[in-house]
């Protein structure tokens, strides 16, 4: 049996998986087209989509296209992913050119949240398509990073900071030579409590860069390895602060001022991860607590 037909199709809502016919070939584009199907794995179809493929004896062109488009969306790790990759490289050019427009749109403007998640599916998808290119695996972890280090979404601080590190230890593994990936590398290290392989990183890295830099990187590995570092390790103190945000949003004030002065009573936390936010959060909540004089001071830390 093939090692495409072996694996179980992951569910995902609004798709549903089409096994066609022996000889079933995908064709479109006036003929520019033809992929015999053998081989490869069920098509994902739009659930409301998949009567019609059914009753003509297998879905058209554009049906594939938009359930594998969309079977990547939902889910860029899904079983099979790579060989849906490989069919819209082949057959959907112009799927492609809106993957990368759809990049570069949510990359010219701040983004919300929400949209932090949608970005890194599309750069899953474009990394499927072009697996050699560590650039990719770089804009996928600094966009982890990012949403690990947001307020509203400190929540997935953990999953965020190891799913950098596992991106960024990947396009380290295609390019070492990638010095401001290492950095990154460096910091998620940092971030996760391994201080020491932090210090290792950066002094393996600092002569490719300027000389403020170097500064930075010699001023952070010194502190390293005089011990000076947090507490805990920073990932820990980012998922207290988001239970901190949790207590805040259920009205217990109290209770969510007293984390974060916690948190920030780890003067080197505080120092290395000025998050003004925090000091917004906190000023709100003395507000709320009638601590005018507290919320004042906190105010004008954010």
């Amino acid at each position: 049996m093939n090692a495409t037909t072996e694996a179980e199709p992951t569910r995902l809502k609004g798709i549903r998986y089409f096994s066609p016919s022996a000889g079933y070939v995908l064709t479109g584009r006036d003929g520019l087209v033809h992929l015999p199907w053998e081989g490869r794995p069920p098509i994902p179809l739009l659930e409301e989509e998949y009567p019609a493929a059914e009753k003509a004896g297998g879905p058209d062109y554009d049906m594939v296209g938009r359930g594998i488009y969309q079977a990547l969306r939902l889910d860029p790790e899904c079983a099979f992913a790579v060989h849906y990759a490989e069919v819209l490289k082949e057959a959907y050019p112009h799927i492609v050119s809106e993957l990368g427009g759809q990049v570069i749109m949510l990359e010219a403007k701040e983004v919300d949240t929400p949209y932090l998640d949608r970005k890194i599916n599309f750069l899953k998808i474009l990394s499927l398509l072009d697996q050699d290119n560590p650039g990719l695996l770089v804009e996928i972890a600094v966009t982890f990073m990012e949403r690990g280090s947001r307020l509203s979404t400190l929540h997935l601080a953990v999953d965020s900071w190891y799913q950098a590190e596992k991106y960024l230890k990947k396009a380290l593994e295609l390019d070492s030579g990638l010095h401001h990936a290492a950095y990154a590398y460096g910091e998620t290290l940092y971030v996760l409590g391994r201080y020491q392989a932090a210090a290792e990183i950066w002094q393996s890295v600092a002569a490719g860069f300027g000389v403020e830099e170097k500064r930075r990187f010699e001023a952070r590995i010194a502190s390293i390895l005089s011990g000076r570092v947090p507490l805990v390790p920073p990932v820990d103190y980012l998922t207290a602060l988001s239970v901190a945000v949790e207590q805040h949003d259920a009205g217990h004030n109290d209770e969510a001022a007293a984390i974060i002065e916690d948190v920030l009573a780890d003067q080197i936390f505080a120092e290395q991860f000025p998050l003004s936010e925090i000091y917004y959060l906190l000023g709100t909540c003395y507000q709320e607590l009638g601590l005018a004089a507290e919320a004042a001071e906190a105010f004008k830390r954010s």
